[in-house]
């Protein structure tokens, strides 16, 4: 059954329009868009169309909405269970799952319209793949009944990086491709930190997460592995693609260092909160300065800077071995 017995709970209007924006789980799409924006620029060698920028990325947020949506929807009654999840607008009463559903639907098709009018059918065709993917494999075939969950799961969150390489180009490139699998790779030392930290609440409702079923020792085993594939093929974007420079190396190197330090600490001390608190916070990080390393190194003037530094570097070693 989509409908619920409880009545709305608002007072006004407002109070309806934040239930509904709680709805989308906007904490969660800052993230996705951010990946889409890095991209975009990369496949424009640092030269973005604001206008099809702005398209994509409000086409993006709608697509993520729809599928955050339709998950509150299904997961209604874990959502209930868990102590975290209980005040959300439909386990609370404040909206009924059959709005919800057209609220989804609503979001779902203005994002297609959108990004098909606007930018072309293949990156619409990939955004509504993220929906069904997130809802399809993810939510209805993963979540409840595997460890590897997240780890499957994880292609949908990596599809924004393929929308936005599409918005730009038409079609996917080998470097799109690349920049899927480091989110994809990202994902489960990023929401296996999280799991860590709220074992009990998954426990509680009989959701498989590596650290209800496997233990934290396995769990911070397999976010270590992890850690070590996403930083080696972060790198991947300079050799063998060569779509990165210099900037974005020296960028990934560093936050990858930090990354690989704090996933070893963890392994050290399985049951330490804390440390899984702060690697949980450090990925969203990392992800975030990483995407900003792309967007810069893919800037006009960095090349520019770049060809510049070489070149004195160049002219300077060539006077030295004249000496």
């Amino acid at each position: 059954m989509l409908g619920t017995t409880v009545s709305p709970q608002h007072d006004n209007l407002w109070q309806v329009l934040q239930s509904y924006y709680q709805l989308t789980k906007p904490r969660i799409i800052p993230l996705l868009l951010i990946t889409t924006a890095a991209s975009m620029w990369m496949a424009a060698d640092g030269q973005v169309d604001p206008l099809l920028l702005l398209v994509t990325l409000v086409g993006g947020t709608l697509a993520a909405a729809s599928a955050q949506v339709f998950n509150c929807i299904y997961d209604r009654d874990i959502d209930y269970e868990m102590l975290r999840t209980r005040h959300r607008p439909i386990p609370s009463g404040k909206i009924q799952s059959r709005d919800a559903l057209l609220f989804g639907i609503g979001l779902g098709c203005l994002s297609f319209t959108l990004l098909t009018v606007f930018a072309n059918l293949l990156t619409a065709l990939l955004a509504m793949s993220g929906i069904v993917f997130y809802m399809g494999i993810y939510t209805h075939l993963l979540k409840r009944h595997t460890v590897q969950n997240i780890v499957i799961g994880g292609a949908a969150g990596a599809i924004p990086a393929l929308v936005g390489w599409a918005a730009v180009t038409g079609e996917l490139s080998w470097a799109a491709w690349l920049l899927f699998a480091i989110v994809f790779l990202w994902t489960p030392p990023h929401f296996w930190a999280l799991a860590l930290m709220i074992r009990e609440d998954y426990a509680k409702v009989g959701i498989p997460m590596l650290p209800v079923v496997e233990g934290e020792e396995s769990t911070t085993r397999q976010i270590w592995i992890y850690t070590l594939l996403v930083v080696p093929v972060s790198l991947m974007l300079i050799y063998p693609l060569g779509v990165s420079g210099f900037l974005y190396g020296a960028i990934a190197i560093l936050l990858g260092s930090i990354f690989l330090k704090k996933a070893w600490q963890l392994l050290q001390n399985p049951t330490d909160n804390q440390l899984a608190r702060s690697l949980f916070k450090y990925s969203i990080l990392y992800m975030m300065l990483l995407c900003t390393g792309i967007v810069v190194d893919s800037l006009p003037i960095t090349h520019q800077l770049t060809a510049l530094l070489t070149d004195k570097v160049e002219m300077s070693i060539a006077a030295m071995s004249r000496l």
